[in-house]
């Protein structure tokens, strides 16, 4: 883990300096017109980081557009907790934020998420697999054991689809119902259908595997989890269940509907960042912030 005493981590100016090298490696962008003609605003009469556009006249800094934007928090604070979420495995509890920044649950509750907003999987990345690639499609389900609650009436499980490349990446889903309606349109519009579709003996993929370059089978009620050769299974896409439920478990406890799919673009991003170190990961999130804006209404209302 990078060293948390990092100057970034504790003085304003540079954690500004550190954000503004990462989001305008070639100068300041305007985010109201994107142009790059802008000038810097410095003086007593300015604070800080101020900038101004010299074609559409609008003043920005480089938290404009952002999910920072608007926060009272301190940027220091909010490059730290970013750190924290990214260099820690299974995640890091808002309670835990909320110790070693010294701020208020409800702040690093809200800080938590509006980082998580960040780490989702952008628009513009294209879908999974290609040619002579295999992506394992498997679901888990969240929550507790009624046995385990004291009411013996707890919320109904929650169903998360993985679709993971092997030696790729990962996209992670909350879905309402585990069915070939709900997985078809899913599957297609993230796995390219060039590729292989691995999936276990359940009968929602039998109709959509038909639509890619191959579709093998994996019987896991016949204690079949790996063929000879070591082809046929569905482990990669395990693996990952495996590190997400230990998150649930040991960190987060509990994860609402309402903003579960947040929590699954968390883990889908540490996975797909698993070979950089720490310090490249937290720099990668913070190149995601732009254009993703997340005000406490929406994390009120019910994550699409």
């Amino acid at each position: 883990m990078t060293n948390i005493t990092a100057p970034h981590f504790h003085d304003e100016t540079k954690a500004r300096e550190h954000l503004e090298a990462i989001r305008w490696p070639e100068g300041p962008t305007c985010p109201h017109c994107g142009s790059f003609n802008a000038t810097r605003l410095e003086g007593k009469k300015h604070r800080a980081g101020l900038v101004q556009c010299n074609d559409c006249r609008e003043q920005f800094t480089v938290t404009v557009g952002t999910v920072f934007e608007r926060s009272k928090v301190p940027l220091h604070k909010w490059l730290l907790c970013n750190h924290l979420l990214c260099a820690s495995k299974k995640g890091m509890s808002a309670k835990q934020i909320e110790r070693m920044l010294g701020v208020t649950y409800k702040t690093a509750w809200f800080m938590c998420h509006r980082i998580r907003e960040a780490m989702k999987v952008d628009e513009t990345d294209g879908p999974l697999g290609g040619p002579d690639a295999v992506v394992e499609a498997d679901e888990t389900y969240v929550g507790g054991k009624a046995k385990n609650r004291a009411t013996r009436r707890p919320a109904p499980k929650k169903a998360v689809v993985a679709l993971v490349e092997r030696d790729g990446h990962v996209r992670s889903f909350h879905v309402a119902n585990v069915n070939a309606k709900h997985l078809r349109g899913l599957i297609v519009t993230n796995v390219d259908r060039r590729s292989h579709l691995m999936t276990d003996e359940s009968v929602v993929y039998t109709s959509v595997g038909r639509e890619f370059n191959g579709h093998s089978v994996v019987n896991h009620s016949a204690k079949e989890y790996v063929t000879t050769g070591g082809f046929k299974h569905s482990n990669t896409a395990e693996n990952f269940f495996s590190i997400f439920k230990r998150g649930v478990i040991g960190t987060y406890h509990h994860m609402s509907e309402a903003h579960l799919a947040r929590y699954t673009g968390e883990f889908d991003f540490r996975y797909n960042t698993r070979t950089m170190t720490d310090a490249e990961r937290s720099a990668v999130a913070l190149s995601r912030i732009g254009g993703k804006r997340l005000t406490y209404r929406r994390t009120d209302a019910i994550a699409a």
